[in-house]
């Protein structure tokens, strides 16, 4: 299987959003559009139900639709893999069978939150997920939300899962993928959380970027890593570089209230959040107009 998920899981994958009406109810037809511009600009797959796509407010029953819905849509096109995370072990495996159950390919599952549990508890959680179904799983270490970090060693302990297949790291730490490939193999799949480090955590082993800039370009951000693939390395530095402003806007704030600000200067979707986030401040959407003016992207 390895050999398999590391062809098909690498370049750039897209934390989607979950577009809303102004009511704040899910805009399924805009959010088909915003599926099919993934899909045409190159994106290698799609994450429905992340954090990107709010699902801390999402009811369970949005929550499965959002993932079916893009199911779907996406109709075998590109890799959907679905956010199937909670701090409740029950409700993750309940997540991650309605996933499976819509065809979902993957399951992306976020170290529990709020909770705080041992390393002990985060293995048993992410074992017993992982004997839910049998669809490939990634686990997804992010301390700035989870506060728990998921430490190399107990990914090592992980990776001797069958369908614990690779990682979505978003600790910003590049010595983290070299840490994680000396105990859980090469062939372990690592995909980066933090847009500002791709290139270096291409350079350090990984395999691709689970991303939350490609809501906004998405061509750009797969054509980043068609240049690294072909060793074009200078040529993905230059495109890293014009793309920094528009990573570093887009997390001046929590998202994704900066990339659904940016999705909507660019006429695509509306600002919609449900509290407790909320729009940006005036200064970060300045930011986000300056970076997309950058790119070409507003008048």
């Amino acid at each position: 299987m390895a050999q398999t998920i590391n062809q098909h899981y690498r370049g750039s994958l897209t934390a989607l959003i979950t577009p809303m009406k102004a009511d704040g109810t899910l805009d399924e037809q805009t959010a088909a559009r915003l599926i099919e511009r993934q899909i045409e600009g190159g994106t290698t797959g799609l994450i429905p139900s992340g954090t990107t796509g709010e699902s801390p407010t999402l009811s369970h029953a949005e929550h499965g639709r959002v993932i079916e819905h893009c199911v779907e849509v996406t109709n075998g096109r590109a890799l959907v893999m679905a956010g199937a995370g909670s701090n409740s072990t029950h409700e993750a495996v309940g997540m991650a069978r309605h996933a499976h159950k819509v065809g979902a390919d993957a399951l992306l599952v976020v170290v529990p939150y709020y909770n705080k549990p041992t390393q002990e508890g985060l293995y048993r959680h992410f074992m017993t997920v992982a004997d839910a179904t049998p669809l490939p799983l990634w686990l997804y270490c992010i301390p700035g939300r989870s506060v728990v970090d998921l430490t190399p060693e107990t990914v090592g302990r992980l990776a001797q899962h069958p369908n614990i297949v690779g990682t979505k790291d978003a600790t910003a730490n590049l010595t983290r993928p070299i840490a994680v490939r000396r105990v859980a193999g090469a062939a372990f799949n690592q995909l980066s959380g933090e847009d500002g480090t791709i290139l270096s955590f291409l350079a350090a082993g990984g395999h691709g970027c689970i991303s939350v800039t490609s809501n906004v370009v998405p061509e750009l951000c797969a054509q980043l890593h068609r240049l690294w693939q072909e060793g074009k390395v200078q040529e993905a530095i230059a495109l890293q570089d014009k793309l920094m402003p528009l990573h570093d806007a887009l997390f001046a704030e929590t998202s994704p209230a900066p990339a659904k600000y940016a999705l909507s200067r660019l006429g695509l979707c509306t600002p919609t959040l449900r509290l407790p986030m909320v729009e940006p401040r005036d200064e970060t959407k300045k930011r986000v107009d300056d970076a997309l003016r950058s790119l070409g992207l507003l008048g």
